[in-house]
């Protein structure tokens, strides 16, 4: 089943990836085989994976969220979708408390809401895999 996950590293940076294996990849993360990035910032911990039916809907998501801020992973982890939301906007365009013209939530933009139309399936930590976020 193919996996999005974002592991914490020592260093307090976040890495994304996407896998069909969790337990071998984390694995390999660990052992210095992974990323280049996490094999530099050991040891590293799972903070947070969704699995999905199609691995292209995994990668879909896990290119989404390397395009994030460090602020708004973060309100992902803290499943915070106000916050979410509005680190989606662009502040140079949109200054906090302008309106962009679409609904909060609609699933517009790079918000929150867009993965929710994929074939997501939820979150790993009924899935006996660490520390990960549960369906919302």
């Amino acid at each position: 089943m193919p996996y999005m996950y974002i592991l914490e590293c020592a260093d307090g940076s976040y890495y994304t990836g996407c896998t069909w294996d969790l337990e071998r990849r984390l694995s390999e993360h660990q052992d210095g085989f992974g990323a280049n990035h996490t094999a530099k910032r050991l040891p590293v911990k799972l903070v947070y994976c969704e699995y999905f039916d199609r691995v292209e809907d995994a990668f879909r998501r896990e290119k989404q969220v390397q395009g994030w801020s460090r602020r708004k992973k973060q309100a992902l982890l803290d499943e915070n979708g106000d916050r979410l939301m509005e680190y989606a906007r662009n502040h140079t365009q949109y200054p906090p408390g302008a309106s962009t013209g679409s609904a909060a939530g609609d699933g517009g933009g790079d918000g929150g809401g867009d993965f929710d139309r994929l074939s997501r399936r939820g979150g790993c930590g009924d899935r006996g895999l660490g520390p990960c976020h549960t369906d919302r």
